[in-house]
């Protein structure tokens, strides 16, 4: 399959709303398997297709190794708890904020065969799937950020000095 380039914050098709997916045709499969290599070249967790061009509501998602989450038009239809953390994205590369996100979320999608079925997240999987889903919608994480942008290695460097206190 192919990388594809990354979409970064100014780029005008980050913020437009995707088309929802009427069938999976070749053209699409291959457009999923691009997204997760994509995904995975960038050490992501999470990719939707307007970040790499594409405005069609499909998402993937990889919190845990060998593990990827194909969302194909998917809609959150429960949501509770709280989390508060620093998120990042590829859109927005080499920097993270503080956002409040939902720490349970189920969601309901259809995979690559156009099967419908739910999913349901906590913790780093509900972010990521919230995250997701916002980009389908012209949406970017640092509309949500509390506070500042923060370079990631400020980030970094604020894990390590944690440890080194401990």
């Amino acid at each position: 399959m192919a990388i594809r380039a990354i979409r970064v914050m100014g780029d005008s098709v980050l913020n437009k709303k995707c088309k929802e997916v009427k069938e999976v045709s070749d053209r699409t499969k291959v457009l999923i398997e691009d997204m997760i290599d994509t995904m995975r070249e960038a050490n992501g967790v999470g990719l939707a297709a307007p970040q790499i061009g594409v405005l069609k509501r499909i998402v993937v998602i990889e919190t845990e190794p060998e593990n990827v989450h194909v969302l194909i038009n998917p809609v959150i239809i429960e949501q509770d708890g709280e989390q508060i953390g620093y998120e990042g994205c590829l859109s927005v590369p080499g920097k993270s904020g503080v956002v409040k996100r939902p720490n349970h979320v189920v969601v309901k999608a259809f995979d690559m065969d156009m099967n419908e079925y739910t999913l349901e997240g906590e913790g780093l999987l509900a972010r990521a799937i919230c995250h997701e889903c916002g980009h389908l919608e012209g949406e970017l994480y640092v509309d949500l950020v509390e506070g500042e942008l923060i370079d990631n290695e400020e980030l970094e460097s604020m894990y390590e000095d944690e440890e080194d206190e401990e």
